[in-house]
């Protein structure tokens, strides 16, 4: 890159306070190498105003933060009603839990234009932009409207659904096109990919796709980047002091169990009363592993939580609360439940105390907890990782235990193969997967996203200043199509 990297993300990134992995660890040490900005929500909602104090600016070295705060509405229509109760819902399948509004849309956009000018104001011509997930999915087609000739890429954290899904949303063609405007798309798994280039086939022609490049505006590269951690950053952390006083206190707690593991946040994508009901049927067909087996299951509250998160909540207690009532004995309870966020080193610790961990969403993205898991295992005793089959991990991890988290059978038959499993297979299979997560980490993802990014396309500036004028007329229009 010769120009400065711009990161926009939904929450703006604290860079002393990040974890021990993950792509935002990834990005903020590209950030404090070679400079560059941070664009993102403050989490703070004040008082409509004229716009006055609504962008706030600080340095910190060589990088640059701008905080955005939102009013009251913007947050209730842009971050509530329409990016976390329709999209997200819509990203992961459950329309039946959207709540469709067009109201949202409208709002959604403006604070993507806000968003865009903001960028406008300080843009140089050699910076390269890259906007982050379902929140920022029109922030090209703005800052295109406005003339910004930018190299500008998007990366999804979401799964991508099939084309039927998509098209449950209100107007989804106007929506979804703006990706058009973006120079790169990246997804975690080819499924998702294939699911956009197909959505793109089917509302807007075979033409409008040639391979991985989707030509409706321009050229739009559309390409696969699994989601990384710092692999050995992590195992460092989990060989630290706090780290390790954490297994050892988990370890004096549970001399006597196998532990299984689900760290997740409180979410009905996760399946975390599937996973429940899974681990129920395991002790039901494996009698031998009652009092001798338990499932810690972590649901850490989500930032925003909403009713079907509540829901879900009372429907945890409930199944967890049966399932220890039944079969729990005074010395022995089958399910752990905490619902509090933990720290990190006891995130650690937990890993490495566990002889199973149970990654089993009913649909998502790649995950950490998988490969963090698979970090902080000791390779001469390693536990087993064990994966949904509609979970981008999969389709990456094929080392890992695959199941489908909607049969409980085959959940049960699952715990008992991963807690009975050799010791030489337990090692074959986890060198495969260090092998894995160490070649794709998150500095991979982000040289491999930014080269791709960096790389001119000679068609594409003189294709894209032709079509300024033209692309953009639907801005004008009802339907929103063009």
């Amino acid at each position: 890159m010769s120009g400065r990297l711009i990161v926009l993300s939904n929450r703006l990134a604290d860079l002393h306070t990040l974890d021990a992995g993950g792509l935002s660890v990834a990005l903020g040490k590209l950030l404090r190498e070679h400079g560059g900005l941070w664009l993102g929500w403050s989490g703070l909602i004040t008082a409509e105003t004229n716009g006055e104090n609504r962008v706030e600016r600080s340095i910190d070295g060589n990088v640059e933060y701008l905080c955005v705060n939102f009013s009251q509405k913007e947050h209730d229509g842009y971050y509530k009603n329409y990016a976390n109760g329709q999209l997200w819902p819509l990203l992961h399948q459950r329309v039946d839990l959207a709540e469709f509004d067009g109201s949202g849309e409208l709002i959604y956009r403006a604070v993507n234009k806000r968003f865009a000018d903001t960028l406008t104001s300080i843009l140089d011509d050699d910076d390269i932009v890259w906007a982050h997930d379902y929140y920022f999915i029109t922030l090209a087609e703005e800052l295109r409207a406005a003339g910004v000739m930018n190299r500008i890429g998007f990366f999804f954290h979401t799964p991508l659904p099939p084309s039927a899904t998509l098209a449950a949303l209100p107007n989804h063609e106007s929506l979804f096109s703006a990706l058009f405007a973006y120079d790169l798309v990246g997804f975690q798994s080819h499924e998702d990919k294939e699911n956009f280039l197909s959505y793109v086939r089917t509302y807007f022609g075979d033409q409008a796709v040639e391979g991985s490049v989707v030509t409706r505006r321009g050229r739009t590269l559309v390409d696969v980047f699994p989601l990384g951690i710092d692999v050995e950053n992590f195992r460092a952390f989990a060989q630290s002091q706090g780290s390790q006083e954490a297994l050892q206190r988990i370890q004096q707690e549970y001399s006597r169990r196998k532990l299984l593991i689900g760290i997740d946040p409180l979410d009905y994508a996760k399946g975390i009363p599937h996973r429940v009901r899974g681990f129920g049927e395991f002790l039901k067909r494996f009698p031998e592993f009652r009092s001798c087996a338990t499932l810690i299951q972590v649901a850490f509250p989500a930032s925003d939580e909403t009713n079907s998160c509540t829901d879900i909540q009372s429907e945890i207690e409930s199944l967890c609360g049966a399932l220890n009532g039944d079969i729990g004995e005074l010395n022995w309870a089958p399910v752990r439940y905490i619902h509090r966020t933990l720290s990190r080193e006891e995130l650690a610790g937990l890993y490495q105390a566990a002889q199973v961990a149970l990654v089993t969403p009913l649909r998502d993205s790649v995950s950490l907890v998988a490969k963090e898991f698979v970090a902080a295992q000791n390779p001469d005793a390693p536990g087993v990782l064990v994966l949904s089959k509609f979970t981008g991990d999969a389709e990456q991890m094929p080392a890992a235990l695959a199941v489908n988290p909607y049969d409980k059978e085959s959940m049960a038959y699952v715990m008992h193969r991963a807690l009975t499993m050799s010791l030489a297979e337990r090692q074959e299979r986890h060198r495969a997967l260090m092998e894995t997560i160490s070649r794709y980490d998150a500095r991979w993802l982000c040289d491999r996203f930014l080269r791709a990014l960096s790389r001119p396309d000679p068609a594409q500036q003189p294709k894209i200043k032709n079509l300024l004028s033209k692309v953009f007329r639907h801005r004008e229009t009802d339907s929103g199509r063009f």
